[in-house]
């Protein structure tokens, strides 16, 4: 039986799992020919949602001077869900206003295997390079590059360091990036790619450039990407702790011994469905995020409070905003269904609470109106109730106290844990067999 808060179709039991792969993003080359003569295939380990960085998230003054990270080498730490013997790294000049020029780039376990670490563990360095070879490529603006496949061991939950260093750096001000990293990136002049430590310098916690990181896996493997805003980006979680409710589920999978499904972070703070907000709305980038993540099989839509927090709180502009919502839903979930892809609807938490800028009776009842309509649509092949599952028993406009991270909005670390101990497992054994 399903816990209360989740529902899974039953007619969808019985379904044969369907295999998708992304599709390419960059120029199609021999290894990619390769991959499709294998038995094996890429799947996203670890993503971030590629943004235009607004300017008060741009890297510090010192490294904006004459171009973005001129001579300079930026480090960033990233946690992977899935272990892997071979990796590639996508980086992402999506929003970039130029070309993005990378001099050389690393890779290496990060010091201690902790998050927003300056060192690395110095035996594991090994070089990146691209297009069969080279130490160095121009990403052209508005394009992403892979890495070449690097035989690189990792084990599952492992914080790996990626070191860029550009010669050139990028001009102008317009760069990709993510700025809700909530991990510590380090950065120092000239080329330190192969430095055993890059602290004494100066760090922020946003990442930049790096959008995915690809682990080569047996078919059986697949991803998992989570559509959503800044609840699901870690705001609220512990600055380089790696306890956002995505990580905590991939410790909980790890645990239950569900071990072949790489768990994907396509969130963003201050995102929204329909328009306005921080970032492409999920309408413009849900392909990009969701449908052409590499080797995806299962998405999850959690996503909605800041349309309604933003919205007007007339009944008019309510009603229309609930109307929009569970059409775009319908679409997204359509087109999963189209590609062979599983949904999954995660219920809009609380927004109720003195001092909240999107308390509000109207947009209160947009928010329980739109959750019947996820639960009850059979839009998705299964829903959890996270508004059920944090919520205060007692008034359930609000979080429950224990649960709320302080501006009655955003959980809290434990709000977190609940998420995670409370999203259903069986939705993958539903489409996978027995786990």
């Amino acid at each position: 039986m399903f816990p209360s808060w989740a529902k899974i179709a039953p007619s969808l039991l019985l379904l044969s799992a369907r295999w998708t792969t992304a599709v390419p993003t960059a120029e199609i080359d021999e290894r990619e020919l390769i991959s499709r003569q294998e038995d094996n295939h890429w799947v996203a380990t670890w993503t971030s949602m590629p943004q235009l960085v607004e300017p008060n998230n741009m890297p510090p003054s010192q490294f904006t001077s004459g171009g973005v990270f001129r001579d300079a080498t930026i480090r960033q730490t990233l946690h992977l869900s899935l272990g892997a013997e071979r990796l590639r790294i996508q980086i992402s000049n999506t929003f970039g206003g130029s070309d993005l020029p990378i001099t050389a780039a690393s890779i290496a376990l990060a010091a201690g295997n902790k998050a927003g670490v300056a060192g690395i563990d110095a035996a594991t360095l090994k070089p990146l390079t691209f297009r069969n070879g080279s130490a160095s490529i121009v990403i052209p603006r508005g394009q992403v590059a892979y890495t070449d496949p690097i035989d690189f061991s990792v084990g599952p939950q492992t914080n790996i360091a990626v070191s860029l260093y550009s010669q050139q750096g990028q001009s102008g001000s317009s760069i990709t990036g993510h700025p809700g990293s909530r991990t510590t990136s380090h950065m120092q002049s000239g080329n330190r790619v192969t430095a055993a430590s890059l602290s004494g310098g100066a760090n922020t916690k946003h990442w930049y450039f790096l959008s995915a990181v690809e682990a080569w896996k047996p078919t059986d493997h697949s991803a998992f990407v989570i559509l959503g805003d800044s609840i699901t980006d870690g705001r609220g979680s512990t600055d380089d702790g790696n306890n956002r409710w995505p990580d905590l589920l991939i410790a909980r999978m790890q645990k239950e011994g569900i071990t072949h499904i790489g768990v994907n972070n396509q969130a963003a703070g201050g995102n929204t469905v329909l328009s306005g907000g921080l970032g492409p709305t999920l309408l413009t980038r849900y392909k990009r995020d969701a449908l052409q993540v590499a080797g995806v099989k299962y998405v999850m839509i959690f996503i909605g409070v800041n349309d309604i927090g933003g919205g007007g709180t007339d009944s008019g502009s309510q009603n229309g905003i609930a109307t929009r919502l569970q059409s775009a839903f319908q679409q997204i979930a359509r087109e999963c269904k189209a590609a062979g892809i599983k949904t999954i609807g995660g219920t809009i938490t609380q927004f109720t609470g003195s001092g909240q800028s999107y308390s509000n009776p109207t947009r209160e009842q947009t928010r329980v109106k739109v959750n019947e309509w996820i639960l009850n649509s059979g839009t998705f092949d299964a829903t959890v109730d996270f508004a059920k599952i944090i919520g205060d028993p007692s008034n359930r406009a609000q979080l429950a106290r224990q649960f709320d991270g302080g501006d009655h909005l955003h959980p809290n670390v434990a709000g977190f844990q609940a998420m995670a101990d409370g999203f259903p497992l069986s939705f993958f054994g539903a489409f996978h067999g027995t786990l």
